[in-house]
């Protein structure tokens, strides 16, 4: 298991038969906790879902296809880290942690919860980790990117 924020990054693991008898793979995530929703999610690319946290559950968060940036708050600066996540990637987002996914793909994840959504009395908080304001969007198409700020990054960058 690897930390990003306070979230973590979960391993999968394999059982080589699955592999070797020709018909694929079974890749196999082991969650602590006891999940009682599933939720699949469908995204299109720059367009920002997320920017909240949930103060009533844990959410394990699964990109079956497509490919964005993560993104959560650093727990010692508090300010907004990314990471790069592509299909497999499996996520533990405990309550109380800020997250919002900025897909570069068309992308579907599947989200599961500790405890249902319906039962609970705020389930979400939303916030702004990732802006999406009408300046950001004019600006992006300005510069001519299509998919993730990384991409306007890397131009400016260039640019230098």
């Amino acid at each position: 298991m690897e930390k990003f924020g306070n979230c973590e990054i979960l391993d999968s693991v394999c059982n080589i038969s699955t592999v070797e008898d020709g018909r694929g793979g079974i890749f196999t995530w082991c969650l602590p906790d006891k999940i009682i929703e599933v939720n699949l999610i469908y995204y299109h690319p720059n367009k920002v879902r997320g920017n909240h946290y949930h103060p009533e559950f844990n959410e394990y968060w699964m990109l079956v296809s497509g490919a964005g940036l993560k993104v959560t708050l650093d727990p010692v600066t508090k300010k907004p880290i990314n990471r790069h996540i592509s299909e497999g990637t499996c996520i533990r987002i405990p309550k109380n942690t800020s997250h919002a996914f900025h897909p570069i793909t068309e992308a579907k994840a599947i989200s599961m919860l500790t405890k249902y959504w319906d039962d609970c009395d705020d389930p979400i908080i939303h916030e702004n980790l990732v802006s999406m304001d009408e300046d950001y969007i004019n600006y992006a198409k300005k510069k001519g990117f299509k998919h993730s700020a990384e991409e306007l990054v890397k131009k400016e960058k260039n640019n230098k």
